[in-house]
């Protein structure tokens, strides 16, 4: 892995930092394709229970790397910015990005440090909670160059902050604060700059100290519930239930209640 994204572990959590500061964290396809295979590899790490994600300097991302995309575009793009991939375009890099994320089946908790735009904003639309600092910034951005969402931004926005809310935001391109985006169903907590990092960082470690099948459980489920009916939801719920019935993690659990101690998980 480059420095073009930094990975690191705090015990159970995987945090995984854009660290292109210099131009606002924009996604190019090294970017992209990095960050495609560090949540392939989280998700497939039996030892990583939880995700977190943010970006270097003072924004989350500006969305696509502009350059990038021209280059993609119309070829020309060279040198240390052109992606090391042959047989695949920037649009193809971004939907297995996307995809990664959105059918990652551990939390994903985004703490979002600064304006997250575009394709920054579009990865936050399949991130299960986020953290936000006072400073933070939300646009889809799009429609001021001409573009397209291709992450999300028209498919999925509708579903976290209602259909009408997310036609303005995609038609307009307008920026929206950290509360303002909470009191819409879409962030979870607004807290001051210092105070983000430790913030999520706390709350990563509660959740890593949960059952892993527990929290894979509950985000299937809840994800599911959005294209079902509440009677399909409702039997999806207690078929996965079922299952975790036969766990060493169910068995643990009622053991320590009745032995009044905490839990210890094992995530099988």
């Amino acid at each position: 892995m480059s420095d073009i994204l930094k990975s690191h572990r705090d015990g159970r959590v995987q945090w995984l930092c854009l660290n292109r500061p210099e131009v606002l964290n924009a996604l190019n396809g090294a970017l992209l394709t990095e960050l495609r295979d560090a949540i392939a590899d989280a998700s497939a790490d039996p030892d990583v229970w939880v995700i977190a994600l943010t970006g270097a300097g003072r924004a989350f991302s500006a969305g696509g790397d502009l350059k990038f995309v021209l280059g993609e575009r119309d070829g020309s793009a060279s040198g240390p910015e052109k992606p090391a991939i042959d047989d695949m375009d920037g649009v193809a890099i971004s939907v297995e990005t996307f995809a990664a994320l959105r059918e990652c089946p551990k939390p994903v908790i985004a703490a979002v440090n600064g304006p997250a735009v575009a394709g920054g904003f579009e990865l936050l639309l399949f991130c299960d909670v986020i953290f936000a600092a006072e400073s933070a910034s939300f646009a889809d951005g799009h429609s001021k160059y001409g573009l397209l969402p291709g992450g999300g931004g028209a498919a999925a926005l509708p579903r976290r902050v209602g259909l009408h809310r997310a036609k303005a935001l995609l038609f307009s391109g307008d920026s929206q604060s950290g509360d303002t985006m909470r009191d819409w169903g879409m962030v979870y907590e607004v807290v001051p700059d210092d105070q983000l990092r430790p913030k999520v960082e706390e709350y990563c470690r509660k959740l890593a100290d949960k059952s892993p099948l527990v929290l894979r459980g509950m985000k299937e489920v809840a994800n599911a519930s959005l294209d079902n009916h509440e009677a399909m939801a409702l039997r999806h719920e207690m078929l996965v239930l079922r299952n975790h019935m036969n766990s060493y993690d169910f068995h643990e659990g009622l053991t320590s209640f009745t032995e009044k101690r905490q839990p210890v998980f094992e995530g099988r």
